[in-house]
């Protein structure tokens, strides 16, 4: 690609290196700790799923078993693998052994090793070749019906009632949508358990569950076949149960998800040895699975100035696809994300905008980069939303963006209507159309305003990648460098629920899937 802002490649490189260097160094660490989420994941993805008869998660269950009797360091599948060889029986049925108080997993006589790991071996292969399934279902959906142009068309849904945001989100794709986010409801990141069944009752949101990502892809996939059209289906795999999520979404053959490095940490107080551990096995899942991740950079210019802190979008961006390689996720699998959120007071806003989107798309250009619509600034003049709207979509059609989260002129007002809906497809689909070529006609002045801007953002971003490497991220976000959020290393959310591995500890999943989606 010709850089059509004279972008200094070198720069890119040394951020880059910079980046590489700060997520090898955090690996290090991620690599000699687990947490319970990452355990839950792994008696997921064993096959144990239901509740109890006080409605507590069975994944919960037996994690808290083994946590309570000390054998956390050992994992979910050293003890599960254990007590599958000493009573002949499958991991659902020694969970709901454990439910009924009829066994204690770390009391169990030790099985030979060699056992434990084959009886574990067996049964991950079995869902490891389902994930692979449905990843070949997907791509065998887009053969045969294909997609829409990017940039993708990516709407939300957020009734709190997973019937209701069925009859939307199919209503959105018969208006053109290609990409479907339902919505979480408040506060679900915080949760350190996954909700069990098809839910009803949410605000702001829908519950993200196994049952309602069931529910929600096949109706999906039956709109599609009316349509002539694949409908990617997204949800969020953020805050304390990210990989568990991530694991849902595998099983249920989700297309994107939300999964960024820092996020939880940032925005949500979860503890950063808790979030930096859990991103990596949700990385390796999505990566497994061909779910395109959305990493969440546009949050930081909805509590900083998107003028002035333009460069942490940057650094960020950078790190998380180190992140994310090392977790064996592929270049066109990382939705990076950023945002369209300048004061539209601003003078030349729309320049300095097009100079942060199209600096974006040179910098990572085998990313389906994630943009954002304006919201910081939506008053409630829905006629001066929707134009803001509109420059949201030129910005993005002129610079190649693959996911447009489309703007909605209500968003200051409530919750996305079906008209309002309407409407934003609407609006983007007309610019896309006659704009469709624009920005292969377009250069930008040399030392202009564009090129000057995308410059400085890049020296500004490569320098504090440098000091990040010299300090480390956890001591970076512990002063407080991105989002001016500060956040420390023994607080937040979730610090309980990690552990160093210990001499038994194994993961099956983690080999079976890394390098393994190709």
């Amino acid at each position: 690609m010709v850089s059509k802002l004279n972008l200094d490649f070198s720069v890119v490189e040394g951020a880059r290196k910079s980046a590489r260097i700060i997520a090898e160094d955090t690996q290090k660490f991620i690599d000699r700790h687990t947490t319970v989420s990452v355990e839950r994941t792994v008696a997921r993805l064993l096959g144990i799923d239901g509740i109890d008869d006080i409605e507590r998660p069975l994944p919960n269950v037996v994690v808290d078993n083994i946590k309570h009797g000390g054998g956390l360091a050992e994992g979910a599948a050293f003890w599960i693998g254990n007590a599958m060889v000493a009573f002949s029986k499958s991991p659902q049925e020694i969970a709901e052994m454990v439910a009924k108080d009829a066994i204690d997993l770390t009391r169990i006589e030790i099985q030979e090793h060699s056992k434990i790991e084959a009886a574990i071996e067996s049964v991950a292969q079995n869902r490891v070749d389902q994930i692979k399934a449905n990843r070949e279902k997907r791509d065998d959906y887009l053969t045969h019906l294909g997609e829409g142009p990017k940039p993708y068309l990516y709407v939300i849904v957020a009734t709190g009632n997973i019937y209701e945001d069925v009859l939307q989100a199919q209503a959105a794709a018969r208006q053109g949508a290609d990409i479907i986010a339902v919505i979480r409801t408040t506060a679900q990141s915080l949760l350190d358990y996954v909700p069990y069944g098809a839910t009803t009752e949410g605000f702001g949101g829908t519950y993200a569950t196994q049952e309602n990502f069931r529910i929600m892809r096949k109706a999906l996939d039956e709109v599609g076949e009316e349509v002539g059209k694949y409908i990617r289906l997204c949800n969020y795999c953020s805050g304390l149960c990210m990989p568990e999520i991530a694991a849902m979404g595998a099983i249920e053959r989700l297309d994107v998800m939300l999964n960024d490095a820092l996020y939880g940490i940032l925005f949500r107080d979860i503890n950063m040895q808790r979030t930096l551990v859990d991103q990596f096995f949700s990385r390796v899942i999505n990566g497994f699975a061909g779910i395109i991740i959305n990493t969440g950079e546009d949050n930081y210019l909805t509590t900083s100035d998107a003028i002035e802190e333009a460069h942490t979008v940057l650094a960020s961006q950078f790190i998380n696809e180190q992140f994310a390689l090392l977790a064996g996720l592929p270049e066109e699998q990382m939705g990076l994300g950023h945002a369209f959120e300048m004061n539209p007071d601003t003078e030349d806003g729309f320049l300095l905008e097009l100079s942060q989107a199209q600096m974006a798309r040179e910098i990572f250009p085998n990313a389906p980069l994630k943009y954002m619509p304006p919201t910081k600034f939506m008053t409630g003049n829905i006629f001066k939303g929707h134009i803001q709207d509109a420059l949201f979509n030129t910005v993005a059609i002129m610079t190649n963006q693959s996911l447009q989260l489309l703007g909605m002129m209500t968003e200051a007002i409530h919750t996305p209507l079906l008209q309002d809906r309407a409407l934003a497809i609407e609006n983007a689909k007309y610019i896309f159309k006659n704009m469709r070529h624009l920005g292969d006609e377009v250069e930008y002045k040399r030392d202009g305003i564009i090129q000057k801007r995308a410059q400085s953002v890049l020296a500004e971003a490569a320098a504090l990648l440098k000091d990040i490497e010299k300090m480390g991220i956890m001591s970076t976000i512990e002063q407080g460098k991105f989002a001016d959020i500060t956040r420390k290393m023994d607080g937040g959310k979730g610090l309980d629920g990690v552990t160093q591995k210990g001499e038994n500890y194994f993961n099956p999943f983690i080999q079976m899937m890394l390098g393994g989606n190709k």
